[in-house]
């Protein structure tokens, strides 16, 4: 069944895309990812504590995210303080990330286990300032035992921002189970993204966030799914020019948008905050335009800086 916005959050998704309509989030939500590419060396990650990351992604706001209609950031690192201390503009906005950095292994099967921020609920997002949420879970929709634990979180966290109506952004990921062969889990992928799509609107997700299935065919699938419920493409920390040409494909398709994160920032930040904000000026920021462009495109209006 198909869910509809309310007004409030309607009015949330509108501020989370640019005038153009469609979603342009630069995604910084990112701890673990994050680490490894400021350290190749695992006890160097080990020292990057919050309060650098969170260094990193003021930056990343400052210098990249401003540019966009909206950011993604965890509830860990740099909140509160990149609202109170007007790092984030005033007419940027804020999507709040639920899930806590990796994923659980149920021992017996080694399925994956999504894992959440303690504490963080949609009246916290509210009081954090955030305009909606985000929330990731994972799937394989043709594995239903491998399912419960995470559906289970999808319709809690549903329940729980409609009792606040406040805005919540549904991401699906799915990955490669125990003894799988990586050509025939490869084969399987735009299926497996079209039935993560499917399950997620069957538990009443509003907005999507889902990867790119591999093909154009896949993505009308998705949009057909979805009808008026609007979804993002994500970057998976593909190269930019990669990237550029699935958004390229996605939008053709149906897809309202994009929530772009490594492809954008990931050979740009540095423990030197010197060269961090240099490269996000000189080298993110462009690549941003340039996904503007195309989303612009997509609606036939001339590509042009913003």
């Amino acid at each position: 069944m198909m869910s509809h916005m309310t007004t409030s959050e309607l009015r949330a998704y509108h501020q989370i895309c640019g005038l153009d309509g469609l979603m342009m989030v630069v995604a910084c939500d990112q701890r673990g990812a994050m680490r490894k590419l400021l350290a190749s060396d695992p006890a160097q990650q080990a020292k990057i504590g919050t309060d650098i990351l969170g260094q990193v992604k003021a930056d990343i706001i400052t210098h990249l995210a401003n540019e966009a209609s909206c950011v993604l950031l965890d509830p860990v690192c740099a909140l509160p303080h990149v609202v109170v201390d007007k790092v984030l503009a005033r007419d940027t906005a804020l999507l709040i990330g639920l899930d806590d950095s990796g994923w659980d292994v149920e021992p017996a099967t080694g399925y994956r286990l999504s894992k959440l921020v303690p504490g963080v609920t949609a009246r916290r997002v509210r009081e954090l300032g955030g305009t909606g949420a985000k929330l990731l879970v994972y799937l394989r929709p043709d594995v239903p035992a491998a399912n419960e634990y995470n559906l289970q979180i999808i319709a809690d966290c549903v329940a729980d921002f409609a009792r606040e109506d406040v805005l919540l952004v549904v991401e699906i990921l799915t990955y490669q189970l125990d003894g799988e062969d990586a050509a025939d889990y490869a084969a399987k992928f735009p299926d497996l993204i079209v039935g993560c799509a499917g399950l997620a609107l069957d538990y009443g997700a509003k907005v999507l966030k889902l990867p790119y299935p591999g093909t154009e065919a896949a993505c009308e699938r998705i949009s057909a799914l979805a009808g008026e419920v609007p979804w993002a493409v994500l970057s998976a920390g593909v190269d930019h020019e990669t990237f550029l040409g699935q958004v390229a494909t996605a939008m053709r398709a149906g897809a309202s948008g994009v929530i772009a994160g490594r492809a954008l920032w990931k050979d740009c930040i540095s423990l030197d905050p010197e060269v961090r904000r240099e490269k996000l000026r000189t080298i993110a920021t462009p690549r941003l335009r340039m996904i503007q462009a195309v989303l612009r495109a997509s609606r036939g209006e001339t590509a042009k800086a913003a």
